[in-house]
């Protein structure tokens, strides 16, 4: 017994011994795995909150806010007062406040876009970098008394220089290349000119200044140029030092089924003509069918009445606008190029086509050079078909009446007109009458001959859409 039971009181006493040792592991392996938890939370807590000031400040630097808005403006104000620059509003903006500031619209990397009025119309203020410092000065305002010694065709050779880079032009002779219809100095200089050489005193350094500022910026060179040879681009109404004001119009929305906001545009009445007469206003499906005829219209324009062939690379609703009259515009044109700086942008090194893509722009790689073709292989017309037509005039929203035989006929030329490369420009004859490219000016004027159906399925009179098309087709071959 007493050996059993001493035992039985020794194995207890060990039993115990035991377990509170486990305990006391227990206890540190806790505290060291607790220690640990807590050391990581910490650490996660501090980068998060580390990461979550860092993106605040950027989201807080680029954030588009009122205040900031005008504090720009009153600098840009300043700067006038001060003598540094000036322009055709700046008196307007800054002295007798007939520029009413409305709501920032944009700011994203120093880009400032400001929505206004100017003696009651509305107007787009636009800047690419907030400050008029941030933009190069022109080199030969460094020299005492330069820019008075500049003549008014001083003025133009340097801006036509300026321009030309700016939209990246080649610097040679290109009517020897091109017989006569390439983009040159005179011509382009003869184009800048019209208001420029309109004056007999020499330029101030401030015009010169805000002058330089402006052409530095790619997009209101763009416009500027084109305004006087294109209804499809936003008109320039004036500027101040490197601000300038383009036109407010209805610009659209991804989100809407129509894309533009209809109920804005005042379309202009027509007078009844016989009992019928023709509708004082068209219906919103109507005025859809007219703004895709100025798509066409657009496309054909920018491939065809130019010397060098107009490449949109970023195509979306929220960069189109209407006016009135149901044209289309093009408002954001930061990634729109000519056929050289086209071709520049597209020849790099790649390993498949994938490398070739740049936004809506893209061409192929040739595997045994390694390099991309400088030669855009899909085209406006095929994109716009894609990223506008195909949304608008889906089966889905277009309900019982996708069926109707014009609207069948439409989607499989909307089918068509995304898989076929190459431009509205090309013809049989261009390519020597055998086909291929020449698919795309084939499905445009499809397109072209359905929408104009369509138009006149819906009541609409014979004169009115042969009066529309004159007015979608009334260019000429234009040079710079």
């Amino acid at each position: 017994m007493l050996p059993g039971g001493l035992v039985s009181g020794g194995g207890g006493r060990g039993g115990g011994g035991g377990l509170c040792l486990l305990r006391w592991l227990g206890l540190r392996l806790w505290s060291r795995r607790g220690t640990l938890v807590f050391a990581l939370l910490w650490f996660g807590s501090w980068l998060f909150l580390n990461g979550l000031v860092l993106v605040h400040r950027t989201i807080l630097s680029d954030f588009c806010t009122d205040d900031k808005s005008k504090r720009i403006l009153q600098r840009l104000c300043l700067e006038f007062s001060e003598g540094s620059v000036t322009g055709d509003m700046c008196e307007d903006l800054c002295v007798l406040g007939l520029v009413e500031y409305k709501r920032c619209l944009y700011y994203e990397n120093g880009k400032k876009v400001i929505e206004a009025r100017w003696r009651g119309s509305p107007i787009i203020l636009k800047s690419k970098l907030e400050n008029f410092s941030s933009y190069e000065p022109l080199g030969i305002l460094d020299y005492q008394d330069a820019a008075e010694e500049l003549s008014p065709l001083d003025v133009i050779f340097y801006a036509t220089l300026e321009v030309r880079n700016s939209l990246g032009l080649a610097e040679e002779n290109e009517d020897e290349d091109r017989g006569g219809g390439g983009v040159n100095n005179g011509s382009l200089a003869r184009l800048l000119g019209k208001k420029l050489k309109n004056r007999e005193k020499s330029y101030s350094r401030a015009e010169l200044a805000s002058l330089w500022a402006l052409l530095q910026q790619e997009e209101y060179t763009f416009l500027r140029v084109l305004q006087d040879l294109s209804t499809h681009v936003a008109k320039v109404l004036g500027s101040c030092g490197h601000f300038y004001a383009v036109e407010y119009l209805s610009a659209g929305h991804a989100w809407d089924q129509n894309i533009f906001s209809l109920d804005d545009v005042a379309v202009s009445e027509v007078q009844d003509r016989g009992e019928g007469g023709a509708r004082a206003r068209w219906t919103a499906r109507e005025m859809v069918h007219r703004i895709a005829l100025s798509f066409l219209d657009m496309v054909w324009h920018f491939d065809n009445d130019f010397s060098h062939k107009l490449h949109l690379c970023d195509i979306k609703p929220e960069n189109f606008a209407i006016r009135k009259d149901l044209t289309v515009v093009a408002i954001d044109v930061d990634m729109a190029f000519f056929e050289p700086k086209m071709r520049d942008i597209l020849e790099q090194n790649c390993s498949s086509d994938d490398d070739c893509n740049f936004f809506d722009c893209s061409s192929r790689c040739n595997l045994s050079k390694r390099r991309c073709s400088p030669q855009r292989s899909n085209s406006n017309l095929q994109v716009i078909c894609e990223k506008i037509f195909r949304p608008w005039f889906s089966p889905t929203l277009l309900g019982a009446k996708a069926a109707l035989p014009l609207q069948v006929e439409l989607q499989r030329a909307l089918q068509e007109c995304s898989a076929t490369e190459g431009g509205v420009e090309e013809s049989e004859e261009d390519v020597g009458g055998g086909g291929g490219r020449g698919g795309g000016r084939d499905v445009h004027q499809r397109l072209f001959s359905i929408l104009k159906r369509l138009i006149q399925e819906g009541g609409t009179s014979d004169e009115s859409v042969e009066a529309w098309e004159g007015k979608g087709h009334a260019h000429t071959a234009l040079n710079f």
